[in-house]
């Protein structure tokens, strides 16, 4: 006989509910404290080290944050799962000690939001005044890591990223992707109050059809970050700051409009994570190479045609000025895979015989949602 007809199991008491969340939180309180212990254990059976950047492998937080998302079945999403893991993580390394991370400052960035999502909060925030301080101190061990922007879906690549990798010896070692709010904020929450605007010049560009339509006639005043732009606004009723909510929380600033305001809803950053070394493969990886090409005919032919041949995946190729000579450039590729794998390794050696210089900027984990 078929069950269909039977009665639905009755409704559990709400306290009987409680009582059984109880224990589960028990429960997971009790193995992320017996994981906390294993990780100390990794520490120890490492021996002894300098520091906490020596305990920090990036191409095994991917492995461990990938496994979450493939045994993931619900009813939370990959991204919610994902950031309770790394946040797990980032407290356990940080029993040896928190790892110091660069960034573009002051606090309330993007790229603040972007340290928090990779590193977890247990990493230690420097916040620096420029990107280039991010590359001298990462380079000088002051930090340990840095976050730096170097493109955004819809504005393309912040050049300034790029050309520090012409003469800095620093490595990327990960990078992480960032969904950007932009937000119309201000001491009042007023738009009426509003005759001028601070925001970061990439911020502007993101939200100008909004601002176009909206607010033509205010003043629009390019500072180095939205967080300094929000910094800016609260001191005046008149002015306001386009920037993230983080920034509005820092800085006690109010949502003049409660929705964000960039042009498209997709808006995305990639940042990079500077480090001063090139880790193992973490089995699904990026590697960014920065070519100085020979000034002669069919050279980016050259250049491409290697990668094709081995069935390696370009993801981006763009050109910059060297700064070694006039009219000769540089070609900033990403390919799919790392450097240790046996076709990229075919391939940069055939590169090799064509171009004036290949430069290994990085092999790293593709970011993980």
């Amino acid at each position: 006989m078929s069950n269909e007809l039977e009665p639905p199991a009755p409704a559990m008491d709400l306290a009987e509910v409680r009582t059984r969340i109880d224990g589960i939180d028990r429960a997971i309180q009790n193995l992320i404290a017996e994981r906390a212990r294993w990780a100390h254990q990794v520490g120890l059976a490492k021996g002894p080290l300098a520091a906490a950047v020596d305990y920090y492998r990036p191409e095994r937080e991917a492995q461990v944050l990938r496994m979450v998302v493939d045994r993931n079945e619900g009813p939370l999403s990959d991204e919610v799962l994902v950031h309770v893991f790394r946040e797990i993580m980032s407290a356990c390394l940080a029993q040896q000690e928190p790892l110091k991370i660069g960034y573009l400052g002051p606090e309330g960035t993007f790229s603040q939001q972007a340290v928090l999502k990779h590193f977890g909060r247990s990493a230690h925030g420097l916040p620096m005044a420029s990107i280039e301080e991010v590359f001298q101190e990462v380079e000088n061990g002051n930090a340990d890591f840095g976050v730096v922007p170097v493109e955004n879906s819809g504005q393309g690549t912040i050049q300034i990223t790029l050309d520090m990798f012409l003469t800095s010896n620093i490595k990327i070692c990960g990078e992480a992707e960032l969904r950007v709010h932009q937000y119309l904020l201000s001491r009042s929450g007023r738009i009426d109050d509003i005759e001028r605007i601070y925001s970061h010049p990439q911020s502007f560009a993101q939200t100008q059809s909004w601002l176009r339509g909206n607010l033509p006639k205010v003043e629009k005043i390019p500072v180095s970050s939205n967080a300094e732009g929000a910094r800016r606004a609260r001191n005046s009723d008149d002015a306001a700051a386009i920037a993230g909510e983080s920034a509005g929380l820092v800085y006690g600033l109010k949502k003049v409009i409660t929705r964000p305001i960039e042009d498209h809803a997709d808006n995305t950053t990639r940042f990079l994570v500077l480090g001063r070394q090139i880790f193992p493969p973490s089995g699904h990886d990026r590697t960014s190479v920065l070519v100085f090409i020979k000034d002669q005919p069919g050279a980016l032919f050259n250049v491409l045609s290697p990668f094709a041949k081995h069935g390696i995946t370009m993801n981006r190729i763009e050109s910059r000025p060297s700064h070694q000579a006039k009219w000769e450039y540089a070609f900033f590729i990403d390919l799919a895979g790392h450097v240790d794998d046996e076709p990229m390794q075919r391939a940069l050696s055939e590169l090799d015989a064509h171009v004036a210089q290949i430069k290994l900027l990085g092999s790293y984990p593709v970011a993980v949602p």
